[in-house]
């Protein structure tokens, strides 16, 4: 089972590697064509052989060398940490099987026992000049590194790094040969402070009701992931490297001798007119020689053709901020532009701005691309209660987002950053707040946030639970770097100093010194934003009737955390720990795969589960508490959205779940697990973040009908049917509405249920347009239990429902078709319900020739229900890069209903 791990990890790294070089053509880099990226054989299939080795006292100037005998390193994974390259060396365990990871084990040495001298290691490569670099000034980034590190060329150190979030170039020319091997060594040290788990009797700060989450709190003195000391929703006890290494690119690249650098453009519309947008451009520009340099420096915005120049003469060594204004540049005015939006506001047009430097004999020195959207953030708390609320364009944009946290060792890839965004974006999610405990997403995740139309909260990285960095300057320059890199992003709409905790000296200066176009909070919880919670399983009657929080009113203003667990398929948790402790369930690796049990799966969510019945093997346990996921997320998104902006009974501008993804293989599992297979909690999000969705009160067994869009839908109808256990009609309503724009039709429809409904019934609403076509639809089931009050486990959405296992047998029919576009293999797969019985929680799964489920991979739609002659149409995307299997299959089932394997030939 671990080498399947490992086997995962590296397919997903190998297959990273063609999709990111598509990538950097995109990037706000050097091109191409003068750019090269230094990623190893060793679990990305690069062209570069990296090794590593404990430091041992070696200088660099030794180490540097061609002489120098790395006999006895190993091999190296970069971008990567150390970690992960021990466990890819067989010398560790996999820290994600099972509860391997667990510190009281011993399996891997934590660097607070070990000592930071323990995980301080030394990384090294041979690397050459490619010819188009020739007669070049030749520079070498570093894009990220954790914690210090010394860089050697040659025998030369090129200079240090320090802070988590700082990337840096250095010159080469004149220290790397054109012709021939060069040398390339990293020396790289741990955190200053490691820090190490929570001791009873410490003095702590954090949320009530809360683990003591952060260890001891010591890991907040550096600049750096604060969550790998531990957290309740990734390795309780944290990741034992803290990740040390080199976890970002390496770039080679070559320019003349005035290099380009932190392009940014601000534009500028008179609101609430957006017919034209005036943009201002600004470039560092850096004479690297001693010389004097003259040469002109020019822009153009691509789509529109708009260019601009100046003539520009730099003092040797010179760097100069050279800004280009509307005022003095008419062509930076674009009239009538296409505007970026939201997801569902409108469309997320982007332009794209090259600015260059050409010196004498008409010869580019340098020239730098990147892409921004013509568009106004703002937010304000111009609201009844005073929550913050947030507005594009001028228009405000009800938030129903979620919080990012990053994979918990760092092996991430540019196709694990595309599955989950892309998962996210058809969950309808708009909003993204990247935590204070993670990390400074990548380039390529901020670009596909511009392509998809979220919204990102960006937060640094304080937290409530760890103390402040020692070295404010090195944390302000992090800042600094961090702010220049990801400010040209439209999706990019607010910046937050840190999580419920306060502000280092300096930084709201900062950011409106670097980037004035942008809101800045001190902290999460403030400024018209309430503290989050519930984290946990609980009822979702609690919801609807707004007690899931002990702290207090939580369904109004804008929470930044409110959320629920969902645990993972029945193929993950096989994939996650040994058999032995899937069933009988073993409630400790259960618990450690939960931080310690915080989100109470082995108590109120089993409990939860078993209302459907007790089950007798992990397979009828899997499946069963896919429905209670799908429940309780579905709901949350449903009472904010019976909420929105005062159209219920209080006034509500937005929430952010928590939280998004998982860091790692666990038991409380999200929309999508670590494997990138999507839970039923995706497609009920789906369902439940519709632009157009009719929607179910659990409580006043009401009918509601939400709008997303910026335009009103009038001469619709709203119709409810309510179903028995044998699929016979029972009730049936509907009702003429009138949707507003942007807007709620609340309670639409009362249903009443008879007394003599069967204990399980079901509930089928369909939205239809003028013309009489449904345009949406929900399907939701119930019980007849009453609701006893808060923080018991009762009521029609949690209790009772043992009868669904009384359902009658369905019988479910499957046609496929296929076809392939741009690399991707497309799958409609046409199921139909023939039988008289409703086939409950109908579940496809895409397999390979071995059995396996093919993951990320793209259902439109999944744990559907059809009622006795329905059928539904999905389409199935698969990439076919990396794909080897020859034959797939087609496993389709439904809770009442037999499993069909339909065989696909692949094309």
């Amino acid at each position: 089972m671990n080498k399947k791990y490992i086997l995962i990890t590296t397919c997903f790294l190998l297959l990273e590697s063609a999709l990111f070089a598509q990538t950097q053509a995109h990037l706000s880099q050097p091109s191409a064509s003068q750019s090269v990226f230094l990623r190893s054989a060793k679990g990305y299939n690069g062209a570069y052989a990296w090794q590593m080795h404990k430091a041992n006292g070696a200088e660099g100037k030794e180490v540097s060398s061609v002489q120098y005998n790395t006999s006895g390193w190993q091999a190296a994974i970069i971008p990567g940490t150390v970690l992960n390259s021990l466990v890819a060396n067989k010398v560790y365990p996999e820290p994600y099987y099972g509860d391997n990871n667990r510190r009281s084990k011993k399996l891997i040495p934590d660097i607070a026992d070990a000592g930071k001298e323990f995980y301080h290691y030394w990384f090294r490569t041979v690397f050459t000049i490619p010819k188009s670099f020739s007669g070049k000034r030749v520079w070498l980034k570093f894009h990220g590194i954790n914690y210090r590190c010394e860089i050697w060329v040659n025998g030369k150190s090129l200079g240090k790094m320090a802070g988590m979030f700082n990337a840096q170039s250095y010159d080469l020319t004149g220290i790397a040969k054109p012709n021939g091997e060069n040398i390339l060594a990293v020396d790289v040290l741990p955190v200053d402070v490691p820090g190490t788990y929570y001791k009873p009797g410490q003095g702590r700060t954090g949320a009530v009701g809360e683990n003591h989450n952060g260890g001891d709190g010591e890991i907040g003195k550096n600049v750096t992931m604060l969550m790998s000391v531990g957290w309740d929703f990734t390795s309780p006890d944290g990741i034992r490297d803290r990740n040390t290494g080199i976890w970002r690119d390496v770039e080679l690249y070559a320019t003349g001798d005035v290099v380009l650098e932190n392009p940014f453009i601000q534009t500028k519309m008179p609101l609430p007119d957006t017919s034209l947008a005036k943009q201002t451009v600004s470039v560092e520009v850096k004479n690297a020689s001693d010389k004097v340099q003259k040469g002109v420096l020019s822009g153009k915005i691509i789509e529109s053709g708009n260019t601009f120049s100046k003539p520009i003469t730099l003092a040797p060594n010179e760097t100069r901020t050279v800004i280009f204004n509307p005022e003095d540049y008419p062509s930076l005015t674009i009239h009538h532009p296409k505007l970026w939006w939201p997801i569902n506001k409108g469309s997320q047009s982007l332009y794209t701005l090259t600015v260059k430097y050409t010196g004498s004999l008409n010869q580019v020195s340098h020239s730098v691309t990147t892409q921004f959207g013509v568009r106004e953030i703002s937010s304000d708390q111009n609201t009844p209660d005073k929550s913050r609320r947030f507005l594009v364009n001028g228009q405000p944009v009800f938030i129903r987002g979620t919080n990012w946290v990053p994979e918990a060792m760092l092996r991430n890839t540019e196709q694990r950053t595309y599955a989950e965004l892309r998962y996210t974006k058809q969950a309808g999610v708009n909003f993204l707040r990247l935590w204070g405990g993670g990390i400074a997403e990548s380039d390529y995740f901020y670009q596909l946030c511009d392509k998809f139309g979220f919204l990102i909260w960006n937060e640094f990285w304080l937290t409530g639970d760890t103390r402040f960095p020692t070295d404010t300057t090195l944390y302000l320059k992090n800042f600094e770097n961090t702010v220049k890199r990801i400010r040209n992003h439209p999706a990019l709409a607010y910046y937050v100093a840190a999580n419920e905790s306060g502000e280092v000296k300096g930084t709201r200066a900062l950011v409106e010194r670097l980037d004035p176009t942008r809101g800045y909070q001190v902290q999460s919880e403030c400024c018209g934003v309430h503290d989050g919670s519930p984290y946990k399983y609980e009822n979702p009657m609690q919801y609807f009737e707004n007690t899931a929080s002990k702290r207090g009113s939580r369904v109004d203003g804008f929470n930044p955390e409110y959320g629920t667990p969902s645990t993972p398929i029945l193929e993950s948790l096989k994939k996650m720990m040994p058999a032995k402790d899937l069933w009988p369930i073993n409630d400790s690796v259960w618990n450690y795969l939960d931080g310690n049990g915080f989100h109470q799966i082995t108590t109120k969510y089993r409990e939860a589960v078993n209302e459907f019945g007790k089950s007798s093997s992990i397979e009828e346990f899997a499946r069963k508490a896919q429905f209670v996921g799908a429940m309780n997320f579905r709901a949350i998104w449903e009472v904010w959205n019976y909420n929105k902006f005062g159209y219920g009974d209080r006034f509500a501008s937005g929430l952010l779940f928590w939280y998004h993804n998982s860091p790692l293989p666990q038991t409380a599992s999200r929309m999508y697990d670590w494997y990138l297979e999507p839970t039923a909690a995706l497609y009920y999000s789906q369902n439940g973040l519709a632009p157009l969705h009719p929607q179910f009160d659990y409580l006043k067994n009401t009918v509601s009908v939400y709008n997303d869009y910026r335009k009103a839908f009038n001469n619709y109808s709203v119709e409810a049917t309510v179903y028995d256990l044998n699929s016979n009609v029972i009730l049936k309503k509907a009702n003429q509405i009138n949707i507003p724009a942007d807007g709620v039709v609340n309670d639409a429809i009362k249903l009443d249920f008879p007394a003599n409904i069967t204990q399980v019934h079901f509930i089928k609403l369909k939205l239809k347009d003028n013309q009489g076509k449904v345009v949406a639809d929900a399907f939701y089931w119930r019980s007849n239990d009453a609701y006893k009050g808060a923080w018991t486990m009762t009521g029609p959405a949690v209790s009772g429902f043992e009868d669904i296992n009384k359902l009658p047998k369905a019988k479910l029919d499957v046609t496929v078709n296929k076809h392939v576009a741009n690399g991707k293999l497309l799958i409609q797969a046409s199921i139909s319900n023939s039988s008289k019985s409703l086939a409950f929680f109908t579940q496809l799964k895409l397999q390979d020739d071995t059995k396996n489920n093919l993951a990320p991979i793209y259902y439109t739609d999944n744990f559907f229900s059809l009622l006795p002659g329905e059928s539904k149409t999905v389409t199935i995307e698969v990439a076919l890069a990396g794909l080897s299997t020859k034959k797939l299959q087609l496993i389709t089932d439904a809770f009442n209903a037999n499993s069909i394997n339909t065989s696909i030939d692949m094309p």
